[in-house]
């Protein structure tokens, strides 16, 4: 009977070490060790077409390679804390909600580099003729836009009723959500949306139909109606040392150009 109850115990603290060790190993594993010679950058999409193509002539003068890492958090999020060298918000909101997470990094050190517009997209040629918001009232229209339903970290959280209620008319935001057939769960999705439902709009930022082109024109806002949003990046100490001067590299001329034929401007 004793060595049964002795078997029992070792047997016990040994499953107690083992998963004890396991646990161990599996959080060491997400400790934040980003020094490996290459600069991870994540963030959500959108940017990242942007980004890509900074990356790749930033790479070719440098020789560092830049791996930019795009699309709902959800997908890279373990990654990004263990070796984000930067990380990059697609509005003040959308950062200040990584910052949550990402603990390395701080408010201080975030820093705003590009600003674009939001536009109307619409289907190719325009079928509905539409020209601006007041279009998008019209009864029948069908809508997509883009929001954060309460978890999900999105740029376009709240864009389409700050556009709807930019002039301070209550009847304009009620008659604008009669037409939303979609509410999707960031950028990606709503573009699928538009898409596949063939909606008569979406109320976006410029890069996605410039980014686009076969798939989407735009209407320009008018100026009262229209809203910015900025592009943030934001490095830390323990991050390769050519994370900093990736960021002064999309700051510079080359990656301007760039980031301005998305419909970026600074």
């Amino acid at each position: 009977m004793k060595k049964n109850i002795i078997s029992s115990i070792v047997l016990s603290l040994c499953a107690v070490i083992f998963f004890t060790m396991a646990y161990a190993s599996q959080n060491n594993d997400k400790k934040y060790k980003p020094r490996d010679g290459i600069i991870y950058i994540y963030g959500a999409g959108g940017p990242h077409t942007a980004l890509i193509r900074a990356a790749k002539v930033f790479t070719k003068k440098t020789g560092t390679p830049v791996k930019v890492v795009f699309g709902p958090e959800s997908k890279w999020t373990e990654r990004a804390q263990r070796n984000a060298d930067i990380i990059w918000g697609t509005s003040e909101q959308s950062m200040t909600a990584f910052l949550e997470t990402y603990k390395e990094f701080s408010s201080d050190d975030v820093e705003p580099i590009y600003i674009r517009r939001a536009v109307i997209a619409v289907q190719k040629g325009n079928p509905k003729g539409i020209k601006g918001f007041e279009d998008l009232l019209r009864p029948g229209m069908r809508i997509v836009v883009t929001e954060g339903a309460g978890v999900y970290n999105t740029s376009g959280t709240g864009l389409w009723e700050d556009v709807a209620g930019r002039l301070g008319r209550l009847s304009d935001v009620k008659a604008f959500r009669k037409n939303i057939v979609v509410f999707a769960k960031g950028s990606g999705a709503s573009f699928r949306a538009f898409k596949e439902l063939k909606a008569d709009a979406w109320i976006t930022w410029i890069h996605w139909p410039l980014t686009h082109p076969n798939d989407a024109d735009f209407v320009e806002l008018s100026p009262d109606r229209v809203i910015y949003r900025d592009l943030t990046v934001v490095t830390n100490a323990k991050a390769d040392p050519q994370a900093r001067e990736f960021i002064e590299f999309l700051k510079g001329k080359e990656a301007q150009d760039i980031f301005k034929s998305e419909g970026w401007s600074r």
